[in-house]
């Protein structure tokens, strides 16, 4: 089993916004696998979907982005997963918005909820496909601008990123990260 967590924060006024794309990547691997039903268990919102033909559990954290760690590592403990069995979706304000890019270890690069997540494991060694949300002028103040939402005229761009990084989720369950990483981060 895959578990595959999607990093945002819960709660209707935080839906849209940039930091919020980790939860829509979910949201989209859950509606492809016709997913009815959530269950509130390890601080998270969970299912069991079938992605790329493998059993995955699905998670949105509801701790908040900057405490997603603790989730993450309660998940990983209740179904005796190991940080190798993550794939990690989050916002990343240094890639142009519509890019992916997908690693197999790194730095947090200033993101605090995969700063949570790996002080919680301890390793920095998991998969992570990272969203674009950056801009050309970015704001000084990164905090407003991660929690703001995405102008009107940039949702198609961002809803074709959301299955773009669905789609490499699934590339990397089902054909290996090596692959994902050849076809998503060219």
């Amino acid at each position: 089993m895959k578990l595959i967590v999607g990093l945002g924060n819960p709660g209707h006024g935080y839906e849209n916004t940039r930091h919020n794309v980790g939860f829509r990547v979910i949201d989209a691997l859950a509606e492809e696998a016709r997913v009815v039903s959530w269950a509130g268990k390890c601080l998270s919102l969970v299912c069991c979907a079938r992605v790329a033909d493998q059993e995955a559990l699905l998670a949105k954290p509801l701790t908040f982005m900057n405490l997603s760690g603790r989730a993450v590592r309660l998940l990983l403990s209740e179904y005796g997963l190991t940080p190798a069995d993550l794939v990690l979706a989050l916002d990343d304000f240094s890639l142009p918005l519509g890019k992916i890019r997908i690693r197999e270890r790194g730095s947090a690069g200033g993101h605090n909820g995969l700063e949570s997540v790996m002080r919680a494991l301890e390793t920095e060694e998991f998969v992570r496909v990272r969203l674009g949300i950056g801009e050309e002028k970015m704001p000084e103040d990164k905090t407003d601008f991660v929690l703001s939402e995405f102008a009107a005229a940039s949702e198609p761009e961002v809803k074709e990123m959301i299955s773009k990084a669905r789609d490499a989720v699934k590339t990397v369950l089902g054909q290996g990260l090596s692959r994902a990483m050849s076809i998503f981060n060219a």
